[in-house]
């Protein structure tokens, strides 16, 4: 089987920024275990597959498969989708995605950028004395998620960019995806993100993440939109915004291979 292959790297206007993913366009769906072989293989933080909806909810159905595990949310994968499929038709506006845990996510054009909605994940303080103590960090405040994200605020970016997590003891806290924010230097949010029971110490740049502060930094900031830059070794940039049950992402994307996946 000769699959379509492209590499995308999303919330960047560079090659080499951003968070890397994977976009391969199926006709049906294959056995999990093929999808999970074929992260592996492409080894990157997240391979996404499309196959045409059926159900009539929107143009595709949209799985996303770590080298380690399915995934229910994620934003960077969805958006370099997005770019994929509204590159090969310059006449189309937008792009509906169903999701088998999220629901309907869409990817519009913006500019020579795109619009990407995800659910808003309304994070409350919740008290997370091991992560912290994994993260090595002084926060300011914690919060949690139960689809799995925790959160902790920092004073600043300056300690957003020193934090030095002990990733194994990060695992230890479960499958989870543990984010650190702080007011930004030149944006005006900074985050950071890790997922070690996910087999990415450290992500780029994480859509799902931002799912989950824009909602806290909207009221701490009184306003609903901003600037966010995460600042991995790769760094992305995003706009954020709050709409109502939604956290609207803007970014950039650039493809930077594309070729054919050979399927035994």
């Amino acid at each position: 089987m000769r699959i379509p292959f492209t590499q995308v790297d999303a919330f960047t206007d560079r090659p080499f920024g951003g968070n890397p993913a994977a976009v391969m366009p199926l006709a049906v769906w294959p056995d999990d275990a093929v999808l999970l072989a074929i992260a592996q293989e492409n080894n990157l933080s997240e391979t996404a597959f499309l196959v045409p909806d059926a159900s009539g909810a929107a143009d595709y159905e949209l799985r996303w498969f770590t080298p380690a595990d399915e995934i229910a949310l994620c934003g960077h994968a969805t958006l370099a989708s997005g770019h994929v499929v509204l590159s090969s038709d310059p006449d189309r506006a937008r792009v509906r995605f169903r999701t088998r845990q999220s629901g309907v996510l869409e990817v519009a054009r913006d500019g020579a950028g795109y619009e990407l909605a995800l659910p808003a994940l309304v994070p409350t303080p919740r008290d997370l004395p091991g992560i912290v103590a994994a993260l090595g960090v002084t926060s300011v405040a914690t919060l949690w998620h139960d689809g799995g994200y925790a959160v902790a605020v920092l004073k600043d970016e300056a300690a957003v960019r020193a934090c030095a997590p002990d990733l194994r003891a990060l695992e230890q806290e479960g499958r989870l995806l543990v984010i650190i924010t702080a007011p930004g230097d030149t944006t005006d949010i900074v985050s950071r993100a890790f997922t070690p029971a996910f087999a990415i110490p450290e992500d780029p740049v994480t859509g799902s993440a931002h799912a989950v502060v824009v909602p806290y930094w909207a009221q701490r900031l009184g306003r609903d939109a901003f600037s966010a830059w995460q600042a991995s070794a790769r760094g992305g940039r995003l706009g954020c915004r709050l709409a109502g049950d939604r956290v609207v992402l803007r970014g950039e994307c650039v493809t930077t291979i594309e070729g054919t996946f050979l399927l035994p």
